[in-house]
């Protein structure tokens, strides 16, 4: 199941306009599809397959942007602010889409089905979830990739470049300009008009996976986890050089020495031309691997 939901990620993140529900939904496949299904009546169920789960959360979409489009028939929005508020009605009211504190401590914040069927997630899923269903809908929201939060824009019905800011993690609530300046404030940044651009759909796929390299990173025990995360971040058509470097030393730590090694003194070749010393360093951590083999 990994190999063809791995091979579908690659060809999806290379495609012209690739989508980033369907990443995000193959990349929770990696670790949804290998969960055990529980017995049911004593018979074990069989497990669900790759295309069952994408078809699942797709119709779950399509499901949220019906209720989208008959709220929209109802009160026909003629501005932004009209837009998101009707938007906020529906996902962050009656479907009760939000984020609260001790999401952030859960894996199943950072994956798309389980964001679905719980209604609870990150800023940045929940965001995904806002423009997916939106753009089912017929209407404009775009992801805006502040640091530490996620936000979105609604544009109005006829003029992209006439926008309001929401906050899809606290139900919608609408943003204004100083609201925005204390979120990015509240993570060390300074605001800047730049930081309003929508985001790129394979930069948000990125920072889902870096999510949750950094979940497990911070749960030695999840070390597989963080190994899928770090491999699919590679397959994108741009990420950074160092996820080489996390690889190696993951493959390392989940006994796998010799593919670690391996890796290790690839990346050592990077670093010689503008790094000898860390190039160094690291053909020692690959000796060093190659030795736990005896």
């Amino acid at each position: 199941m990994t190999e063809q939901s791995r091979t579908r990620f690659r060809t999806e993140a290379r495609a012209e306009h690739p989508d980033p529900v369907l990443l995000c939904l193959l990349a929770a496949a990696e670790h949804t599809l290998a969960e055990p299904v529980p017995a049911v009546a004593g018979e074990p169920e069989e497990p669900p397959t790759l295309d069952a789960l994408l078809a699942a959360c797709q119709a779950a979409l399509d499901r949220h942007a019906a209720a989208v489009r008959l709220a929209v028939a109802e009160r026909a929005p003629a501005n932004p602010e009209e837009t998101a508020a009707l938007l906020a009605a529906v996902l962050g009211g009656r479907e009760r889409f939000h984020g609260r504190p001790a999401d952030y401590r859960r894996l199943e914040s950072s994956l798309l089905p389980d964001v679905l069927r719980r209604r609870r997630g990150l800023p940045i899923m929940l965001s995904l979830v806002w423009s997916a269903v939106a753009a089912r809908a017929g209407l404009t929201v775009r992801g805006i990739a502040l640091p530490g939060h996620f936000i979105v824009a609604v544009g109005g019905p006829t003029d992209d470049n006439d926008y309001v800011l929401a906050d899809p993690y606290h139900g919608g609530r609408l943003l204004d300009l100083p609201d925005v300046a204390q979120l990015v404030l509240a993570t060390g940044h300074h605001f800047s008009p730049e930081l309003l651009t929508p985001a790129a759909p394979l930069d948000l796929v990125l920072r889902v996976l870096g999510n949750i390299r950094n979940w497990a990173a911070d749960r030695p025990e999840h070390a597989r986890t963080q190994l899928w995360a770090t491999e699919l971040s590679l397959l994108l058509p741009r990420h950074p050089a160092q996820l080489r470097l996390e690889r190696a030393e993951l493959l390392v730590r989940t006994g796998d020495f010799l593919a670690g090694a391996d890796e290790m003194e690839a990346y050592a070749e990077i670093l010689d031309t503008f790094d000898p010393d860390a190039a160094a360093r690291v053909r020692r951590e690959a000796r060093a691997s190659r030795h736990r083999l005896n």
